[in-house]
């Protein structure tokens, strides 16, 4: 896979995660993106030793967009740091199916992730490993579609808690579209992995050693925003 990279020095490097590619390896033994990062590295060195990558976050597997890495362990470290502390902010854009009573808003759960079903649930503040989860969202439009009405999103996340994004929307009656986990519309469906309406677009941050603003972005891609464009025709 040729790696579509937004940005690379010598200690930093960000690039786009394809949907359905993990981010990193899992018991699939598919091709990984941290798999990807190492080898086009490697083949960019003159080196003959492996070179370091640290993933810094991750994206869902049916979720693409965005990705950041980490080329020195005093970056790992640095970046993470900075993730931690909610001085990296990431934008994702999301079709969701139904529409929210507000055009904007900030969500604020706790969720509980579940590690038999891989799952996160929304919970009650003080429950056992319930933990905060904030975002904010922007409804950039609302389509009325054969399959409903549709909503699209502008999303500012603050926390990056486990499945966050679909745990909280579906919780709150806006299941992002094609989510197999979530959205009841779409967990019937006989397909492994659905091409997910949720990408991450935009990231910001200032770079740890030079103090440049650094803003990577691409463009959402999938059968979700291709339906909203569709419509936007008809």
């Amino acid at each position: 896979m040729k790696l579509d990279i937004l940005y690379e020095d010598a200690y930093i490097l960000a690039c786009v995660k394809p949907f359905g590619v993990p981010s990193q390896g899992d018991k699939s033994n598919d091709e990984d993106m941290v798999t990807i990062v190492t080898n086009y590295l490697f083949d960019h060195s003159d080196s003959d030793e492996e070179p370091y990558v640290a993933l810094i976050h991750r994206l869902d597997r049916p979720v693409g967009g965005v990705l950041l890495f980490a080329k020195t362990p005093e970056m790992a470290a640095a970046l993470s740091d900075r993730m931690q502390d909610g001085r990296i902010t990431k934008y994702y854009e999301a079709v969701v199916t139904g529409e929210f009573p507000e055009p904007e808003g900030t969500l604020t759960d706790y969720l509980v992730r579940n590690g038999a079903t891989n799952m996160s649930k929304v919970a009650k503040k003080g429950d056992k490993g319930a933990k905060k989860a904030v975002l904010d969202y922007e409804v950039i439009d609302v389509f009325d579609t054969d399959q409903g009405t549709l909503s699209y999103l502008l999303i500012t996340l603050h926390t990056g808690r486990h499945h966050q994004i679909r745990a909280q929307l579906a919780a709150h009656g806006c299941g992002i579209w094609g989510d197999t986990k979530y959205n009841p519309l779409f967990q019937k469906t006989k397909r492994r992995y659905v091409q997910m309406g949720l990408y991450s677009t935009r990231m910001e941050l200032d770079h740890p050693i030079t103090g440049e603003h650094l803003v990577f972005k691409t463009f959402p891609e999938g059968e979700a925003f291709e339906l909203i464009e569709m419509d936007e025709f008809e």
